[in-house]
């Protein structure tokens, strides 16, 4: 891809069907090229807007030229344990921040939109990521002790790994009590499955909702057990996510830590594939755009494990309230849908559709009533 024109006709081939332009804002399929290729007009008479080939993409509103991106998304895409935005930045010759936020659109590109169910044989286990207090500066030791967090430095993360199939990695933000880790376990396990854990107490109960639960009691020593029952597939993951963190990023904030468990589960889950394949199959889920102010903005993530049986407080004539929920966690709670769609930005319809079940989810969340 020597030139832009090269680069924007790889693009278009990658997002459309035939290379054929569709208007990203009414959808229509008749669309004129302007501007000797670098723009389209849609053809609908009720339209009539100008579009180019990144409008609506994780590359949209950007001035650097696409080579660069392209050669961002295929180093990203192919780096077995990531790459920082320090050196992509050298790469590109481009500053650290923009590299940054290049990074970050990228792993919006990673992360998985809808809903996967593991199945067969799955591990299950546990792991903590952030630093440790004694290697920290006297300022931060001395303010985590006066706000009594000294034991609450560290982000719990979540690992369930199908044996010969895909990962999964959840942050958990909530406090760690089994019914958090439960709610993750259900939402990601297919009930049929043979769940294997270690002998934390917060799995206990999992042998009554899956066709069998197999502990692993390591606190005896034991590790393997008929040759079958281990959980060192996921624990070998989990390492994969600590090299990239402590070899390449050196720290992750929990705001953030999400999006890097998304790099790590996308190149295990494509760990198949070649650097090519990985990379023209990365550029077929470049739709979605990852604003700046809203990627700085975002909360912490501290969901909220609503209780069923509480009187539910919102509900006015017919509306009813909802929840927004990720990786299986409640992350935000709407009095109804519309307010839900004007405060997310998310269709109304698309959230009515996954509350009705016909769909799975909506911008990668799942909608419930409460």
């Amino acid at each position: 891809m020597p030139d832009e024109a090269t680069c924007r006709d790889y693009v278009a081939k990658q997002r459309w069907e035939d290379g054929k332009a569709v208007c990203p804002y009414c959808g229509h399929g008749k669309c004129y090229n302007i501007e000797n290729g670098k723009r389209y007009k849609c053809g609908s008479k009720t339209c009539y807007k100008k579009f180019s080939v990144i409008t609506g993409t994780i590359m949209e509103a950007s001035n650097l030229p696409l080579i660069k991106w392209l050669t961002a998304i295929y180093l990203v895409s192919s780096h077995k344990k990531g790459i920082s935005s320090y050196q992509l930045g050298r790469d590109l010759q481009i500053a650290q921040k923009n590299a940054w936020f290049v990074l970050h659109r990228i792993r919006e590109m990673l992360r998985v939109k809808e809903g996967l169910m593991l199945d067969n044989i799955v591990e299950i286990d546990e792991t903590y990521i952030g630093g440790k207090v004694p290697n920290m500066s006297k300022t931060k030791r001395t303010k985590l002790r006066e706000t009594g967090n000294s034991l609450n430095t560290k982000t719990m993360v979540m690992g369930m790994v199908e044996r010969s199939g895909n990962l999964k990695l959840v942050p958990v933000h909530a406090s760690v009590n089994s019914m958090a880790m439960q709610t993750v376990v259900n939402t990601n396990v297919d009930k049929d499955a043979v769940v294997i854990t270690d002998s934390l107490a917060a799995y206990n109960g999992l042998d009554k909702q899956y066709a069998a639960h197999e502990i692993v009691n390591h606190s005896e020593q034991e590790y393997v057990r008929d040759g079958v029952f281990h959980t060192n597939t996921i624990e070998g993951a989990f390492s994969l996510l600590k090299r990239s963190i402590i070899g390449i990023y050196h720290q992750v904030t929990p705001k953030h830590l999400s999006r890097y468990c998304d790099e790590t589960m996308y190149r295990y889950n494509l760990r198949k594939m070649t650097d090519v394949q990985r990379f023209n199959y990365t550029m077929t889920n470049i739709e979605g755009r990852l604003k700046y102010k809203a990627l700085i903005s975002v909360p912490d993530n501290k969901p909220v494990l609503v209780d069923r049986n509480r009187p539910n407080e919102y509900v006015k004539g017919k509306h009813k309230a909802i929840a927004q929920i990720f990786d299986g966690m409640i992350v935000a709670e709407f009095p109804s849908t519309a307010e839900a769609a004007r405060q997310t930005g998310i269709y109304a319809a698309d959230i009515r559709k996954v509350l009705h079940g016909k769909r799975i989810t909506t911008k990668g969340y799942q909608w419930k009533y409460l």
